[in-house]
């Protein structure tokens, strides 16, 4: 038994399987707990829910009649429909996406123990599992993201063991899952075209990819993501500071370290890498990323919340270990044989490494082990091993009775989370956007339900409490019996 988990493939795909259960046990649980979202996990359910109904993905918690490819373009959501219509449940996005990031694990391993045998194989596998990126957006509601995930794994393993052709591959589906990954795609591309010999098909190969995914951000951005918005443009060019005169270059490469919080992202991005990943040209992979979002006005881009460094996670592995790989630091004599694709274009195994190779090489690991062990703590893995997250809170039970009182099928407005509970089995809004004009026909064209929670403490996003208290008393005037009052918990039924 131990001699078979030493072996690649059971190695691999055992830790694999081990994080996807994880990952889903974490996520379903916050499910259980209610501290999911309508933004995001109601918005994406809406979508597939409409997808495996063949309809096109209108979401109502954007606004009426919102087409949520207006707002990302991310048709690969579309390969979920099957599941959702079999599982009709936010649980299945979630499991779905613990098993996309998972999957991460299983080249980054693989190439790991090609490079150093299992022992290291098992670290990388392990870095790359409770890695805060990829940890941080499993709990954080669900991303279209998680299909980038996988994706880039094996397109940078790829890539670093000389399979140039299976890089590509991987990565041209990255324009279906994100509209600025096609800018990934085009760095794969151009890596690919610099490694290449000059005149070679894969050179051409290369060059051709780059240019298709320069040309696939600005067809996304420029003409179908405003054919679907409402408002007929890219909705985040404000974001991306697009519409600020253009300043001189010194300003721009202020913005890019400052504020400070951005070097926080830096930071413990190289540090993810064992600060020698820096060394390998994947590193450069994840240049895309992180220009838009050190550019960006947003802060929320600038840190290392949320799930926008999910997609680093996977790229900083694989530069840590191409760089390990060209330490020589491990000797390797059955490299020539690798079971996974033939040996890389270097040729045989070096000599084994010298002291100073071997020291740097676990300088870089132990840097790497020092942010899984830093961060385990403060990102939501750790909530596995929490007894308080398994309960259930008398206000978790007060919360679940009071959304038992609304039928399937129902028409609902609801605050940020308890939206989130609701969209798989009702038609539901958020409660801080006015039903459809005019106000003559509110009574009659408003939802059937209006079930608020004041203590939400994402109830101030997307939705200020001002707005959702003042609806409140809108649907009051129009008459909306209260159904339950107790404290911040609302429901109200329309007459």
């Amino acid at each position: 038994m131990l001699r078979s988990l030493r072996r690649p493939r059971v190695l691999s795909w055992g830790l694999a399987g081990l994080f996807a259960v994880l990952y889903a046990c974490v996520a379903v649980n916050r499910h259980r707990r209610m501290l999911t979202q309508a933004y995001d996990l109601g918005i994406f359910e809406q979508a597939v829910r409409a997808y495996a109904h063949g309809r096109a993905p209108v979401v109502l918690l954007k606004g009426p009649g919102y087409h949520l490819l207006g707002d990302h373009f991310h048709p690969l959501l579309a390969t979920l429909a099957p599941f959702y219509r079999a599982f009709p449940s936010a649980v299945t996005l979630l499991v779905a996406q613990a098993v996309l990031m998972a999957l991460a694990v299983v080249p980054l391993s693989r190439w790991a123990h090609q490079v150093g045998g299992p022992r290291l194989a098992g670290a990388v596998g392990c870095l790359t599992g409770v890695s805060w990126g990829i940890v941080e957006a499993v709990a954080d509601d669900f991303h279209e993201i998680a299909f980038a995930v996988p994706l880039l794994a094996f397109a940078a393993t790829a890539l670093g063991r000389g399979r140039p052709v299976a890089a590509l591959l991987w990565a041209l589906p990255l324009v279906l899952v994100k509209e600025d990954l096609g800018l990934t795609v085009a760095a794969v591309g151009a890596l690919v075209c610099g490694r290449a010999a000059r005149g070679s098909g894969i050179r051409a190969l290369g060059f051709a990819v780059a240019l298709f995914g320069l040309a696939a951000t600005a067809l996304t951005m420029l003409v179908v993501l405003p054919s679907f918005n409402p408002g007929g443009d890219f909705a985040y060019w404000g974001q991306l500071g697009a519409g600020e005169a253009v300043g001189a270059p010194w300003d721009t490469a202020v913005r890019l370290v400052w504020p400070p919080l951005k070097w926080l992202l830096l930071g413990l991005a190289a540090a993810t890498a064992g600060f020698l990943g820096l060394r390998s040209p994947l590193a450069l992979l994840c240049v895309p990323t992180l220009g838009w979002r050190l550019v960006a006005d947003n802060p929320h881009y600038w840190g290392v919340g949320y799930h926008y460094s999910a997609v680093l996670m996977p790229l900083l592995l694989a530069a840590l270990v191409d760089a390990l790989d060209r330490t020589g630091a491990f000797a390797r004599p059955c490299r020539q044989a690798a079971p996974d694709g033939p040996p890389a274009p270097d040729g045989p195994s070096p000599a084994p490494a010298d002291a100073a190779a071997v020291r740097r090489a676990r300088r870089a690991l132990v840097a790497a082990g020092l942010v899984a062990a830093v961060t385990l703590p403060v990102y939501p893995l750790h909530e596995l091993a929490a007894p308080g997250a398994w309960g259930t809170s008398p206000r978790l039970a007060q919360t679940r009775e009071l959304l038992e009182r609304i039928p399937d099928g129902a028409t609902v407005a609801a605050s940020n989370r308890l939206a989130a509970q609701l969209a798989g089995r009702t038609t539901v809004g958020l409660v801080c956007r006015e039903p459809a004009p005019p106000l003559a026909d509110a009574l009659q064209d408003g939802p059937q339900w209006v079930a608020v929670d004041l203590a939400d403490p994402s109830v101030h996003a997307p939705c200020a409490i001002e707005d959702t208290v003042r609806m409140l008393g809108w649907y009051g005037e129009l008459g909306y019996r209260r159904v339950v009052d107790d404290g911040d918990l609302r429901l109200l039924r329309r007459p």
